[in-house]
């Protein structure tokens, strides 16, 4: 029962928007609320956690996916900050398909943009529940039912407002719970202060208005409320989230909710809804796998009892040696076991398993159904491997990721650079599934091939620093 309440207070969930919408912003905030970090950094200052490269700090994006877990409300949370840029977007294909659940964020003025429709897409292919957040009310032009507007007509999603904004541009001070009918706004800098208070006159309307759409919306989806909807019976409070929990669940809606991370307003609130919204493992429906010695299709559920889980990075850490993440499915996993790669057929021990926030990492002695840590020093396994228990081996969808679609010829300035030169790239291709390495022998050159410019020049840029590799290209 213990191990089923604490699986039941889990949330997988991923930060994807497109790029500057406000994902890292948003995730410092929510480190910071959660007693996670004590001082908040700035995306813009370069001194963001997620963002933890030194190439993220200089360019002021986000290029891997950074995962970090936190406790709100009893319950804990994994987050994976994710790329917006579109030359990264194998990193959010591997994160979304290892998460629960998923907080795309809008710019309140841009709304949908092309790379808001391309995670919109890919979360739809992992049927990832989610939650939509209209990041920057604070900026000239923000517009709050225009981002809803956009995402219905582009996404061709459903979503309803779970909360109104009070004033926006430079007047936007807090919003509207349409759940509760409350009203609260923020007295202070860092929005620790926050206050209920009367809900303006003028939002009165609206407000009665955007509930009953609320109430309409999730009463076609509960037979139940339904009835009393139409009766004109009165629906109370926890009714509302109890049914607004299974329509977000079953993607049948998207609650959307408001706020500005950069003036620290809305994020709580976030927070709250991620807990109360969002699937913990337990409600997700079992993932596929294939049984490696009969050949059959099973279905994996939380409760199973033999360990299954998927890899989904794998990254050379200068410290501490290779690092392993991988989404556990079933089981568990203590350090000291044995664990059998199904993919590669090979075994191997489990010397330190450890949670990371950002780069830096504690140490755990077991892991449950639900959790999502890294392995140090696993030599074998690498993106998109099954670590399964050795006695009942199984093999889970392996994660698809698209082709190259630029390349590069690099060769070593020195004859020294020659060696560590094909290290490098052995060790980046390792960590990143979308670089391609090839020996043309017609022409004698060595190609990398990458998602775009930018993918391919972070690679060499990564090299130098990183490997001490000098190269011409």
């Amino acid at each position: 029962m213990e191990a089923l309440q604490k699986t039941n207070n889990i949330r997988n969930i991923g930060f994807i928007a497109h790029i500057d919408a406000g994902k890292t912003t948003v995730s410092e905030r929510v480190l910071y609320y959660a007693g996670r970090i004590h001082k908040v950094g700035e995306v813009h200052e370069g001194t963001a956690t997620m963002d933890w490269m030194a190439q993220e700090r200089e360019r002021g994006i986000t290029i891997t996916s950074a995962s970090t877990t936190c406790i709100w409300n009893n319950h804990t949370i994994n987050v994976i900050d994710t790329p917006g840029h579109v030359d990264f977007t194998a990193e959010v294909e591997r994160s979304l398909r290892v998460l629960d659940g998923g907080v795309v964020i809008f710019d309140a003025v841009a709304g949908v943009e092309p790379q808001s429709e391309t995670v919109w897409r890919q979360a739809d292919k992992y049927n990832v529940p989610r939650l939509c957040f209209v990041n920057k009310m604070d900026r000239v032009g923000a517009g709050f039912t225009e981002t809803i507007d956009s995402i219905k007509e582009r996404l061709g999603a459903n979503p309803v407002a779970i909360q109104l904004p009070i004033g926006s541009e430079d007047k936007f001070i807090g919003f509207i719970d349409l759940v509760t009918e409350q009203a609260f706004t923020y007295n202070d800098e860092l929005g620790n202060s926050i206050e209920k208070c009367e809900t303006p006159n003028e939002l009165k309307e609206d407000v009665v208005k955007n509930r009953n759409i609320l109430i309409e919306q999730i009463a076609e989806s509960d037979d139940s409320l339904l009835e009393k909807y139409i009766d004109g019976d009165s629906i109370s409070e926890s009714e509302i989230k109890s049914a607004l929990r299974t329509a977000t669940i079953e993607a049948k809606i998207v609650p959307v909710l408001c706020g500005s991370a950069l003036k620290n307003k809305g994020v709580q609130a976030l927070l709250d809804a991620i807990v109360e919204y969002l699937p913990s493992p337990i409600e997700i429906a079992g993932t596929e796998g294939l049984d490696a010695k009969t050949q059959s299709n099973i279905e994996i559920t939380y409760d199973r009892k033999e360990f299954s889980a998927l890899v989904f990075k794998a990254v050379a850490d200068p410290f501490i040696g290779r690092l392993v993440y991988f989404r556990v499915y079933s089981g568990e996993l203590k350090t000291g076991d044995s664990i059998y790669n199904s993919t590669t057929g090979r075994k191997e021990r489990v010397g330190r398993i450890v949670r990371m926030h950002a780069q830096t990492r504690e140490d755990m002695d077991l892991v449950k159904s639900g959790d999502i840590a890294a392995i140090v020093g696993a030599k074998n396994a690498t993106t998109g491997d099954t670590l399964s228990s050795p006695d009942s081996p199984i093999i889970l969808e392996n994660i698809n990721f698209p082709d190259p679609v630029m390349s590069i010829s690099i060769e070593p300035k020195t004859k020294v650079d020659q060696e560590k030169l094909t290290d490098a790239l052995i060790k980046l291709a390792d960590e990143d599934p979308t670089l391609k390495i090839n020996y043309d022998s017609e022409v004698n050159q060595t190609l990398i091939s990458g998602m775009g410019e930018l993918h391919l020049e972070i690679i060499v840029d990564r090299m130098k620093r990183e490997y001490k590799v000098e190269a011409n290209i």
